[in-house]
């Protein structure tokens, strides 16, 4: 179970440090009002060098989640009621992570980004870039959402086992030691 858990933690801790390294476009986007063309073409430019680099970040990504989501799958064949809830509902929102970002982020950002035109950062932002971009930012925010929630079940889950453990462990200390008959001393 520890090293199960170690997997699972280290492996969602690094997507969600990953999802975090796109707060230099997604907080330009969502949390500054109003969005400027300047910080819009920030985005587009941080997504386009996203979009072009070395393909191998990707492979190791995808090795990773691979190696999480194996993870989170091979605890269900215990069976137990506590890693049905908890990694039910782990494998449901890794499940939801790996959907919303193969079928939303990476398409948006390899079609959208793979070749941004030349442009001054006081042009005005075409507005479909634009969609591009709020959507990318508002998809980074499910993801980093829903893998928070998969720390949180986990912790739930270790919390949960851990208060199973102290139970076990008071009803052993309160449950009397069986008495030994004592047998008379010859002298």
């Amino acid at each position: 179970m520890g090293v199960r858990a170690a997997v699972v933690v280290c492996v969602t801790s690094f997507l969600l440090g990953s999802l975090f390294t796109h707060w230099i476009a997604d907080s330009l986007t969502l949390w500054k009002s109003p969005t400027n063309d300047q910080n819009l073409w920030t985005a587009a430019t941080y997504y386009s060098i996203i979009a072009n680099g070395p393909a191998q970040i990707q492979y190791a990504v995808a090795a990773v989640v691979l190696l999480g989501a194996t993870t989170i799958l091979w605890s269900l064949r215990d069976g137990r009621a506590g890693n049905l809830m908890f990694d039910g509902g782990s494998i449901f929102l890794f499940c939801t992570t790996i959907w919303m970002y193969s079928y939303s982020v990476l398409p948006t950002i390899f079609t959208v980004f793979k070749d941004l035109p030349p442009h001054p950062k006081t042009d005005a932002v075409p507005q479909e870039l634009q969609l591009a971009i709020f959507d990318l930012a508002s998809n980074n925010l499910v993801c980093s959402v829903a893998l928070t929630g998969v720390l949180g079940l986990q912790a739930g889950r270790f919390w949960a086992e851990s208060a199973d453990d102290d139970d076990e462990i008071e009803s052993l200390k309160a449950t009397p030691a069986p008495s030994r008959a004592k047998t008379p001393q010859t002298e």
